[in-house]
């Protein structure tokens, strides 16, 4: 009896094992396509009429902002159709009803109000003015969702975890003080600040969908996000900036209307919104597989593979300038992962053996 029982406890030590390493490489995946949502994105911001009205066709105002915010809003709205396609294929749609109405719902869709018109738009704004190196600014959401957990919920923040945050701030700090100097491109400083803005607005969002993505299937959860982040955009933010241009409340939408309509960038939009869909849902189905501290800190990880992606297929496949990436760039990026480790791994916790890291 005794040997039988050793041996379930074998088994069972083996099976979480194996169902923690799937939970990483799931964690590590949703980065990678972080980094290639980003990268598309990018590339349809710099296709079609998006180039024409980078050029001069548009004001600088409505290039800044009212752009940006429909950029946002394309690949919000693609990621958001696949991801109803998914949850229809699936058989979830009757929950996903179900689930809007419910206080986990409401929760996610105030998160992501948060992230999406908020957080989304800060960052491809930041994008336009700096390009990919503020990608690591924004990988400091989890240190800011670990100070707001502690403001918020009252979690305690160890030592380990201070050390972490202090690591992620030194890697951001690297990456303001290449934009301050007299050779650091027109924009640089703004883009930094603006993609710090963007981390604080995903932190929020984090510590409040954490509750609700531990009750909702994350596939529904993923749906719910990315439709009302996309919608949000189209009936809120996009109209609202275009009365601030000065072109009333239909300008935008006029230009969303040409964007819908042409072929030269509409693949990459499409392209980045499927692999928004994965980078999200990924990042939730891998965080309820290892734990959400260590999938946080693969899933961060992005800090590397978005200006990786950039770097090769805008600045090498496509011959686009402006996407080498500094030293100082790969530096604080490899730096910010370290911090986001630091953060969420209890490296003791990691190395046991059969442990699950929390």
């Amino acid at each position: 009896m005794e040997d039988r029982q050793q041996h379930a406890l074998a088994l069972k030590r083996a099976l979480d094992a194996r169902f923690l390493r799937k939970g990483i490489a799931t964690a590590i995946i949703s980065g990678v396509c972080y980094g290639l949502f980003t990268t598309f994105l990018n590339l349809g911001l710099g296709e079609g009429v998006w180039a024409q009205w980078a050029a001069g066709a548009v004001s600088v105002f409505v290039l800044t902002y009212v752009v940006s915010a429909m950029g946002s809003a394309m690949m919000y709205t693609a990621s958001s159709l696949w991801s109803l396609a998914l949850t229809i294929a699936q058989g979830k749609f009757t929950d996903l009803l179900r689930s809007i109405n419910t206080k986990p719902g409401r929760m996610i869709i105030l998160a992501a109000l948060l992230g999406g018109p908020i957080a989304g738009t800060l960052y491809v704004i930041a994008l336009q003015k700096a390009g990919s190196i503020v990608i690591p600014i924004t990988a400091l959401n989890p240190a800011i969702g670990a100070i707001l957990a502690r403001i918020f919920y009252k979690q305690a923040l160890t030592p380990r975890m201070l050390l972490g945050i202090g690591v992620c701030f030194a890697s951001s700090v690297m990456i303001g003080a290449s934009s301050l100097g007299a050779d650091a491109p027109e924009g640089m400083f703004a883009g930094v600040v603006l993609a710090f803005l963007a981390a604080i607005g995903w932190g929020l969002e984090g510590t409040i969908a954490g509750y609700s993505t531990a009750i909702i299937d994350y596939q529904i959860g993923i749906t719910i996000r990315q439709f009302i982040a996309g919608v949000s955009n189209l009936i809120i933010v996009l109209p609202l900036l275009g009365v601030v241009a000065g072109e009333g409340w239909g300008y935008s939408w006029q230009l969303f209307g040409q964007a819908l309509t042409d072929g030269a960038s509409l693949p990459a939009f499409i392209a980045s919104g499927f692999f928004a869909l994965f980078a999200y849902s990924l990042w939730y189905k891998g965080n309820s597989m290892c734990g959400a501290a260590l999938g946080m800190a693969c899933n961060s990880a992005y800090s590397f593979w978005g200006p990786f992606f950039c770097w090769i297929v805008l600045g090498v496949i496509c011959g686009k300038s402006g996407w080498t990436i500094p030293a100082i760039g790969w530096l604080s990026a490899v730096v910010m992962v370290l911090g986001i480790f630091i953060i969420a791994v209890d490296p003791r916790t990691l190395f046991k053996k059969g442990g699950r890291a929390q």
